[in-house]
């Protein structure tokens, strides 16, 4: 996109998603938003262009680093619970208790028969929280091996994504296979009517922000709207991206 074209876009939508977070704070909504994705895949890009103007006292962002000894004893969602939104807040998880559906998966920090539990068990944490008057949306960023490459690569080179670099960067070239499977079992378990799963492509970072915004938007409903649908091969529901997830 155009430089000038994609700066307009955006902030006409982050117009739009102050209006949304400000009648949300009157109806007394409580909102996630959850984000998952592969590495480097535009969480945390999305999320601040989201948040840059948003109500800072009813906006939070939770990215929780690995946990305790004490958390490691602990129900496994009860970390997660002490985050959760009162009424007129939004909260945005940059990654969330799905750690154990992918990285924890993944890399063995958790047994086979945790991650089992987790994927039994989310669905009903995620039942009850949508009962009790939680919306909740579910975002798993898409990525490309080739770009995600690319982007890593980035990380070890430019001087203001220092912090963005992780040791665990590596694995998540090496174990891409592992990632796949993965992310495929976390869909089909935990992709459901009341907590369903929303994949975005995000190869073209731009693109993917605009959309995503978009996409939330039109999740929160507020009426008079001014925003256009998603483009629905950006944007899809989980099980309609069966066969377009990277491999």
């Amino acid at each position: 996109m155009a430089k000038d074209s994609y700066a307009d876009t955006l902030e006409a939508l982050q117009i739009q998603l102050v209006e949304s977070q400000a009648w949300a704070i009157e109806q007394g909504m409580k909102i996630v938003i959850v984000f998952e994705g592969r590495d480097a895949a535009g969480k945390d890009g999305a999320i601040k262009r989201m948040t840059e103007f948003m109500a800072p006292r009813q906006t939070r962002v939770v990215a929780l680093p690995k946990p305790n000894d004490r958390e490691l004893s602990q129900w496994y969602f009860q970390r997660y619970t002490a985050h959760l939104p009162a009424a007129g807040e939004t909260v945005f998880f940059n990654r969330s208790w799905y750690n154990r559906a992918g990285v924890e998966a993944v890399m063995g920090f958790c047994t086979v028969a945790q991650h089992e539990r987790f994927l039994h068990d989310a669905p009903h944490f995620e039942r009850m929280l949508t009962q009790s008057g939680t919306i909740l949306i579910k975002l798993w960023l898409d990525i490309s091996q080739e770009e995600q490459s690319r982007r890593l690569d980035e990380r070890t080179t430019h001087p203001l994504k220092r912090f963005k670099v992780s040791p665990l960067d590596g694995e998540a070239q090496a174990r891409w296979s592992d990632y796949s499977a993965a992310r495929d079992q976390m869909l089909e378990r935990t992709h459901m009517d009341y907590a369903p799963w929303t994949v975005v492509a995000t190869d073209n970072k731009k693109k993917a922000r605009l959309n995503i915004i978009r996409h939330v938007l039109h999740q929160l409903n507020r009426p008079g709207l001014e925003a256009k649908q998603p483009d629905p091969d950006i944007v899809m529901s989980a099980d309609k991206a069966k066969g377009l997830l990277a491999p």
